[in-house]
Formats: C-alpha cells, structure tokens, sequence
C-alpha cells in the first residue's frame, strides 16, 4: 500500500508539474538568450558558479556567464566556413550553440534514447556548422530559440538521438561566435577590446586565405632510379608568397554562398554513398530505372549511386561505406543476407524499400494479389501531420503492424484510401544507434511508363500523381537524413588550350597541323575535339564533341589564374600542355584522343572546375562540386624502368604528394 501511495503522488506531480518543465525551460531561453548568459543542459554536476533551473532525474537546466569557443582553428568546417561573418550567418533569433556527445561504451552508458518515448533527431531541429572530433565529440551548430529550447528538453528527458550514433552529454549555449581561430576565451571589457581589435587585423589583412602550391618536383625526374623513400616534398619555408587571388570576391557572393551551404549535412562521417540491391538480378535496366528515380530527388552533388551485388552483401565491407541502402527486389532476401542488413541497421543504417519482401521488428508482409498491378489511392502522412493523396502502383502486398516485436518502433506513414485501410507505407527504428528503415508496398519508383501499367486511366492517374510521387519521395529520402535540396546541373563549357611556356604552346599548334582533318577536329571513341581559333566559332559544345580554343589572349576565369600556374609549375615535361574548361563530363575523357600521338616533351594536363559525369578507374564516380581539384594528367613511363615495373605506385606518390603539400601550408599542419 505505502509503495501504491508512492506511485500515485509521482504520478500526480509528473501530471500536474511535468508539462511544466518544458514551459520553464522555454521561458528561460526566450528571456534571456539576449543577454550576457549562457544556458548549458547537462548530464554532470554544474559548475559553482552556474545557477540550476531544473533537475530532471540525473541531468541539469542551468544558466551561467556567457562562454566562448575555443580556438577555431581546431575545428573541421561543414560545407562553408560559417566564422567569417557570423553576424550574416545567424538570422534574427537564432543562436549558436555547441553539443558534446560521447561513445555509448564511455562510462557505461546505455546507448540511446527511451525507445518508448517520442524521439527527437538533433539534425531536425538545427543546422550543423563546424565539428571537433575526440571524446567527447563536439558539433557546432546553428538553430532558433525555439528549437534550441526542444533540444535542450529533449535531452532532459532522454528523448535526444544523435544522427552518429553517439550520446549527448552536454548542450551548451554560446554568447558569440568569434571569427576563425579568434576565440574569445576570456571575459571582461580588455578581452573585448583585443577580439575587436584582431577582428580589424583579419578583415583587413592578407592571411584569410590559403592557397595550395604546385611544388618543385625536380627530385621527381630522378624516380626511376630511386625509392619511394626518395621522393621530396615542399616544405613551408620554400613556398613563395601567393597573391590573394580570393580578395576580389564580392560580398554579396559571401552571402549568397552562406546561405547556399546551409544544408543538410553528412554527419555520420561515411563516404556519401547510396547502394542498390536488387537481390539475384544483374539486370542493368532496373538498376537504372531506380538510379534515375533517386537522382531527381537527391543532390547530385552531394551523393553517389552505385549497385551492391548479391555476391557483394557478404563479401566487401559496404556497411561501413554506405549511407543509404535501398532495397528494391521482391524475391526474398538471403538470411546471410537480412542478417547482413539489419547489422547496417545496428550501426545505424538507413534503409529504404521499393516493393521489397525484407521486413524486421515489429511488421509481416501480407499477400492481397487482387491489388497487384492496379492503380490505387494512398493516403500518405507527413512530418508536417499533413497528409497527400496521390495514385500509385501497389505490389500486391501490404503490411500487417504489431503481429511481434516492439510496436512502438513502427510507424505507419501510408494506407490505402481503401475499406480495409491496408498499410503500405511503414517507418521502423532499430537499435539505439539511430538505424531506421522505411519500407513501401507502393511502387514509388515506377511512373506511367511502367510496363504494369494495364489501362488508359491508370497512365492518367499515374500521370497526374507523378509530382506529388516526387514530393513523397524526397519527404522519406530527407527523413533518412539525405539532401533533396536539388542543384541545377551545369552546362557544358568550350576547353582553351593554355601553356605556361609560349615556345611549347606554338609547338603543340604546329603538331597539331598534320594530326587534325580540314575542319580541325581530331576523333575519338570518348570524346572528338575541335580546335578553333576563337571563341567567336559558334561550336555547340555536347559530351561527344567540344570545341577547344586556341587563342589564349581571349582567356579569362575567376576559378584558376594561368600566371599562378606559370608562376609554381616547376617541371620539365609534366603540366605544360593544358586544356582547362569551366564544365565539363569527366577530364578522363579529354586526353583520350591525343596522348597516345603527342611527342613527349608536351606533357598533356586536363583541369576543369566542374565535372558532371565525374568518374576513376574500376567503375568510380567522382562527385565535382566546385571548390575539388579536378584534373587528369598524362604521364610517360618506360616499361622497363623501376616505376614502370611497379606502376601502382603512382597512385600513392601523388596521394602522399597532395598530403604533404597540404600539410606544408602554415596552418593545415
């Protein structure tokens, strides 16, 4: 009896006080997040000098003085560097702030959140800017007072998933966000006046920008008589001033970019890649049918497609390099195989389902083969509670919730508008490392194109629905933490023939003479050149054909300066024959026609700003957003040479070549 009396006056104050917590915390950071204090959520004692404002079970609502980040430079920027105006970067009432989480074996944590409380994703609620790896792992991140203050609740009632997989710790808000490697780090009006003051020395000085060098490879030309150990690099003190090329940028473009980069990140730190399964079949036109369908929804400069084979499932180690995993096979799924998957799972994975017989947790499929290959009506439900209706394909099956598992870690997100109201749409999380899935019966990536479609008014329909199918789609894909912010594709650019040495660049054009037909154009399988004159010859530039200018008198680009260029390339042969465009396919391409004929004194090179078909050897695709270092350079080896005997080294040589010059500028070390 006195531990029944005990429950019931829990009960009763949690009914009467806890929606009350959420109001003070709100409260407090309306309030005061303007003044000189900062608010801190934690899972420790606070500090003496912080003031609590609410104790939940073991974690803390406390306000304190204002604090500031420390040195800047320590930290990994996402997508922009969002501390060269921080006053531009942050809108009205939003505020920056710092959460640290730590691996769920530290300490002896659980791991996660309560499962049978609502969730809630950090990412949903705040933009990430910058983050420091370590124990603990520290994200930067920017938000509105408002969803600042849900983080903060959500954290204090153990709601809080993290999208790595780790454990909040700590939610700490910051006064200021000072610029790069300016931290404030005291407290006073001296420390104020020497922030303000190395704030006019950045904005004035010449050191905001770094530049990577084209070092001296003279050791280089000795290679084939020497080790790998040989091979020297540039060092800090042999790298002549560069001229601040980035200077000239306007600030309206700073702006413009700010807000450009606040997107959705990749957060868990995996290659940006998203497989295909498509269970026994190798059949190329369904990979594509679907490839095609998750293009137009993601950015396409953010992600790559690629097929994961059966054979591949157990045995390359994709769990680790993969961000999403779309299943989109009806056969069944290998046990070797749907055990491999819900390991993803575990990691916490993001698995998407097209019409597929894999199911965990807390569903069963159900066969219902009368609505096979017929339009229905869905009734889908969005993050926002609202709800679309839109005609789709249906495989012929549907879910059945709550039959075992846990039931609250299934969501339903789409019936059919039918009497029995049939599930084809469910969302599922699955262990406490923020795996989830979002399975559907619905053929999401079929149109009206469909070879399953029966009738005319099923093309209609189909047809009709096709921009809100598209709207549904990216809701899911977004919900599994990808960018469906889409980047309009580029539009191929002529290449210009530039040389840093004017003898070689007349030399080429003589070569060229007795190497092209009447009209200048020299074939290939890949990619055919024209060579013109100027820029005024009116050549439609296509993936099969592009136009390359000859004058260099008429070039000009705000992405790569030819006197910089002529000014660090130090080599004998290598680099001096360039064919630099703004946007082109791939740069593999472009040298395929002339490096097989050209003398080898005209060391060919291929440099272009953007890529939009990007690719490597063995089948890679290369994501090119501007700001890569895209090129191509032919280099000749004798066979018989030590290199030429070992021609895997290449690779490695100019990998640990970009490293170390990197390394090698002040500040990168």
């Amino acid at each position: 009896a006195p531990a029944m009396l005990i429950t019931l006056c829990y009960l009763y104050l949690w009914a009467r006080w806890g929606p009350r917590s959420a109001a003070l915390v709100r409260s407090t950071v309306r309030r005061l997040h303007r003044s000189r204090c900062s608010f801190t959520f934690c899972a420790r004692q606070p500090h003496p000098e912080e003031r609590v404002c609410l104790r939940i079970g073991g974690k803390v609502f406390c306000t304190g003085e204002a604090q500031f980040l420390d040195d800047l430079n320590r930290w990994s920027v996402l997508l922009i560097s969002p501390f060269i105006h921080p006053e531009k970067l942050l809108p009205a009432e939003h505020i920056a702030f710092v959460t640290e989480s730590i691996s769920a074996q530290a300490e002896n944590l659980q791991k996660g959140p309560d499962s049978s409380k609502e969730i809630v994703k950090w990412s949903d609620f705040c933009s990430p800017l910058a983050y420091k790896p370590g124990e603990p792992f520290k994200l930067i991140a920017e938000a509105s007072v408002d969803n600042f203050s849900s983080l903060g609740i959500a954290f204090l009632e153990d709601r809080l998933q993290m999208d790595n997989g780790m454990v909040p710790h700590r939610i700490v808000y910051m006064d200021a966000v000072t610029p790069a490697g300016k931290s404030g780090l005291g407290r006073g009006e001296e420390e104020k006046s020497k922030l303000e003051e190395e704030r006019e020395q950045e904005e004035t000085g010449a050191g905001e920008h770094h530049h990577l060098h084209l070092s001296s490879c003279h050791e280089c030309l000795q290679l084939e008589n020497s080790t790998i150990e040989s091979v020297k690099f540039a060092s800090a003190e042999n790298i002549p001033e560069l001229p601040d090329d980035c200077s000239s940028r306007r600030e309206e473009k700073e702006d413009e970019g700010l807000q450009k980069g606040m997107k959705r990140v990749n957060l868990t730190g995996k290659p940006p890649n998203i497989l295909v399964y498509l269970g026994s079949e190798a059949a190329k036109e369904r990979f594509e049918q679907v490839k095609s369908v998750l293009r137009e929804c993601v950015d396409a400069e953010s992600y790559t497609i690629y097929q994961l084979h059966q054979e591949q499932v157990l045995r390359d180690p994709w769990i680790d390099n993969c961000l999403l995993l779309v299943i989109a096979t009806q056969e069944p799924v290998p046990e070797g195989s749907h055990k491999q998957f819900m390991t993803f799972l575990s990691k916490g994975g993001k698995i998407l389902g097209f019409s597929s017989s894999f199911t965990f947790g807390g569903v069963q499929i159900k066969h219902k083969n009368k609505l096979r290959k017929a339009v229905h009506e869905l009734v889908v439900s969005k993050k926002d509670r609202t709800e679309v209706k839109l005609n789709l394909l249906v495989s012929g099956c549907v879910f059945e919730e709550g039959m075992k598992g846990d039931a609250s870690r299934v969501k339903v997100l789409s019936r059919l508008n039918n009497a029995d109201e049939d599930t084809v749409i469910v969302q599922l999380t699955h262990g406490s490392s923020g795996g989830e899935a979002i399975l559907s019966q619905a053929h999401l990536e079929l149109d009206s194109s469909s070879m399953d479609v029966q009738t005319e008014e099923d093309f209609n329909l189909l047809k009709m629905s096709n921009p809100k199918r598209y709207e549904v789609l990216k809701e899911m894909l977004t919900c599994l933490g990808l960018s469906c912010e889409l980047s309009e594709i580029p539009v191929l650019t002529p290449i210009y023939l530039l040389s840093p040495d004017e003898e070689i660049h007349l030399a080429f054009l003589k070569w060229l003479e007795g190497n092209v037909d009447a009209e200048g154009l020299r074939a290939s399988s890949k990619v055919s050149l024209k060579f013109v004159s100027s820029c005024e010859s009116k050549v439609e530039v296509t993936p099969s054909l592009m136009p390359v200018i000859t004058e260099m008198g008429s070039f000009s680009s705000e992405h790569f300066s030819l006197e910089t260029y002529q000014q660090h390339l130090q080599t004998k042969k290598l680099g001096k024959i360039l064919l630099f465009t703004e946007v082109t396919t791939t740069t593999m391409n472009l040298l395929d026609g002339l490096m097989f004929e050209l003398p080898e004194e005209m060391g060919l090179i291929a440099v272009a700003v953007r890529q939009t078909q990007g690719k490597g050897r063995g089948g890679n695709v290369w994501l090119s957003p501007v700001g890569c270092a895209l090129s191509t350079l032919h280099i000749s080896i004798p066979l018989h040479s030590n290199l030429g005997q070992r021609i895997p080294f290449i690779q490695h040589l100019v990998s640990l070549a970009v490293v170390e010059a990197v390394r090698s500028i002040p500040g990168y070390e």
